[in-house]
């Protein structure tokens, strides 16, 4: 299966390349998303090191002034019409946005900084010659001053998202309380195009996709200002906060490539997983719970988001993480699949997008963590089980939980670059 396996991964990324960047898949992706773009460069660094550098390099060529990384970057060729909402539903070029390329004007979670230095080991020669981390170095800086200083609402230290689609977890359960207090915008003011391309029934309903409306064209109406009287939904979110920490490590190792000074880098990394753990840790429920700003109440839910800040380095509730992973809630230690959300919540959907189907990335992030503190064997079995789903399902977007099933569009780039590495980490 390995070989084959891999020349279908690499099949996948190469059709789906489109001379600057990757599309996360043909026909419902047609542009560039941030994060997806971070764990295509994990991939690709194992085809061509040579593209998965010019991959963060385009992501972050539309960088605001600001510092923010945009989660959209849309190719010029591609029509307006192929994609809701598109550039001229954001107006970053006329608000304090890139002139160019146009964007949104949200975000996604902070997997960059860890994406780059990964690419960079891929092969440090190529890197150093073409000066890749010299010119990424300050932009990764200026993109995490971002989050903590514009994005840091409460007084706990935390990173807050204002939108579900910056947590990349679009529709999870966990935002259910937070957007009922949005009155959602009628359906026929808005083009879904996603529905195209994918079932309705593993999709977003139209409910929650005009609430996504109503949030995004409130921001995009106050210039994005990072104020908290002007967002209705504001959250901390362990994921977001997660990555930030995680990042931060690699900035340490980017750091000192480039000679520069990693204290403060390993000094930020301290200071996250403290807040991280005291502001958003469940003791009794033995994971992360998403804190909402506005009530200042916690946002219990069984959102797979709990367990990623296993991906912090140093995490001292670990032991109780992978507990709680290897329980009934998600039963990584039985399947290797991890849902997104709690198998026993009667919340639970298998085939509705974050309400309960597997993503491979989410995957790759527990993988990683559970080896970092330590858990091999169950690392070992949620590999295992991933490279089996992508194979059986075609790379498709994500799978059920309980069956294997494919669901959502086929030939996925971030599917097909998490098998590459899972792959490649197992070779080496």
């Amino acid at each position: 299966m390995t070989a084959a396996l891999h020349r279908r991964a690499g099949h996948v990324l190469l059709a789906n390349w489109r001379g600057q960047s990757t599309v996360p898949a043909a026909g419902l992706y047609p542009h560039q998303w941030s994060w997806d773009s971070a764990f295509i460069a994990l991939g690709l660094r194992h085809l061509s090191p040579l593209r998965a550098q010019r991959e963060l390099e385009a992501l972050f060529g539309a960088q605001w002034p600001d510092g923010r990384v945009p989660h959209i970057v849309f190719d010029r060729i591609v029509p307006a019409v192929a994609y809701f909402p598109g550039p001229e539903f954001w107006r970053s070029e006329r608000e304090t946005g890139p002139r160019h390329p146009a964007t949104s004007g949200l975000i996604q979670p902070p997997v960059h900084a860890l994406a780059a230095w990964k690419t960079f080991l891929a092969d440090p020669g190529l890197a150093r010659t073409r000066g890749f981390l010299p010119r990424l170095y300050p932009r990764l800086r200026a993109w995490h001053a971002y989050l903590t200083g514009r994005r840091a609402f409460g007084s706990r230290g935390l990173v807050s998202i204002v939108h579900p689609w910056e947590s990349g977890m679009d529709n999870s359960p966990a935002w259910d309380v937070p957007l009922s207090r949005v009155r959602p915008v009628p359906p026929d003011r808005f083009t879904r195009r996603d529905l195209g391309h994918a079932r309705e029934a593993e999709r977003p309903t139209d409910d929650d996709y005009g609430r996504y409306v109503r949030l995004a064209a409130a921001y995009r109406d106050h210039g994005y200002a990072d104020e908290l009287s002007r967002h209705a939904f504001a959250v901390e979110d362990p994921l977001t906060n997660a990555l930030l920490a995680a990042s931060e490590q690699a900035m340490s190792e980017i750091a000192a490539e480039v000679g520069a000074d990693p204290e403060p880098h390993a000094a930020e990394l301290e200071r996250l997983r403290e807040a991280l753990v005291n502001g958003l840790f469940d003791g009794g429920d033995g994971v992360f719970h998403a804190h909402d700003v506005h009530s200042g109440l916690p946002l219990r839910s069984g959102s797979i988001a709990g367990l990623t800040p296993l991906v912090v380095p140093g995490l001292p509730v670990a032991d109780a993480v992978v507990k709680t992973a290897l329980g009934d809630r998600f039963r990584l230690g039985e399947t290797g699949l991890p849902p997104s959300f709690d198998l026993t919540d009667p919340l639970f959907e298998a085939h509705r997008y974050w309400r309960g189907a597997v993503w491979f990335n989410i995957g790759w992030l527990l993988w990683h963590g559970l080896r970092l503190h330590g858990a091999t064997e169950v690392a070992a079995t949620v590999r295992n089980a991933l490279l089996t789903a992508a194979d059986n399902a075609g790379f498709r977007e994500y799978v059920d939980p309980l069956t294997g099933s494919g669901h959502g569009v086929r030939d996925f780039s971030w599917t097909a670059a998490v098998v590459l590495d899972l792959l490649t980490q197992r070779a080496n």
